[in-house]
């Protein structure tokens, strides 16, 4: 079930329609809890059934890419990282394998820490933390970390059907709250371009550096279906 390559399986499907402006995207029930508790669910079901982990958000390459940016920039393996909405938790064993060491995953699923519980416990690994967390509604025990990750949370967020536009603005309020000054923050996105992402994220944090994403021609045109930035908390 995991993606092969950038902004495949349940990532593409994330993809936008139509330009974000105030009122945001076309609405969608991907933006929803509900549908995201139900595939987590099914998920959960199928990995207790087959142990089978399910999907690998924009693919191995996207987890690869994030890795190799911490090793290049000598983060330290116990620097706290946060990767939110976590979904089954595939990337933090990846972290963990590593050698990082204290990395906490978030999702406002409990399906999806359960099965996320499972596959780490499966993996034979003790030094993740789990937590049932909305992002949007934080607890104020979240605060302080030196790198948060995103692969498709906002991208869902941004497609919520009530009131996108505030729950972006909420989110980045999140991101600085749990982000200590200094921090990173990497963000990858199938529904965002650079130019977008640099203006929604205008507040509180500037661009740190571009990751190089896969590259597509069409028409003669060239250009990417993912964008993968790096920020840092100003």
């Amino acid at each position: 079930m995991s993606a092969g390559a950038d902004g495949g399986g349940a990532a593409a499907a994330l993809s936008r329609e139509g330009s974000p402006a105030k009122d945001g995207f076309v609405p969608s029930a991907l933006g929803t809890r509900e549908h995201w508790d139900a595939v987590y669910e099914r998920e959960l079901q199928t990995f207790q059934e087959y142990g089978d982990t399910g999907e690998i958000w924009f693919g191995e390459e996207s987890m690869n890419r994030l890795i190799k940016w911490m090793q290049k920039h000598k983060i330290p393996l116990d620097a706290s990282v946060l990767d939110i909405g976590t979904g089954n938790g595939v990337f933090l064993v990846e972290l963990a394998k590593f050698g990082f060491s204290n990395i906490t995953g978030i999702d406002y699923s409990p399906s999806a820490i359960q099965l996320s519980g499972n596959i780490i416990e499966k993996e034979g690994l003790s030094n993740i933390n789990l937590k049932v967390e909305d992002f949007l509604n934080l607890s104020t025990k979240l605060s302080g970390f030196h790198i948060c990750i995103d692969k498709g949370t906002f991208d869902a967020i941004s497609l919520n059907p009530d009131n996108a536009f505030e729950k972006r603005k909420q989110y980045v309020k999140s991101l600085s709250s749990v982000l200590r000054v200094k921090g990173f923050f990497l963000i990858t996105s199938c529904n965002w371009t650079k130019e977008e992402l640099l203006n929604e994220f205008s507040e509180g944090f500037e661009l740190f550096e571009e990751l190089p994403t896969p590259k597509f021609t069409f028409g003669g045109r060239s250009g990417n279906s993912v964008a993968a930035l790096v920020f840092q908390k100003s």
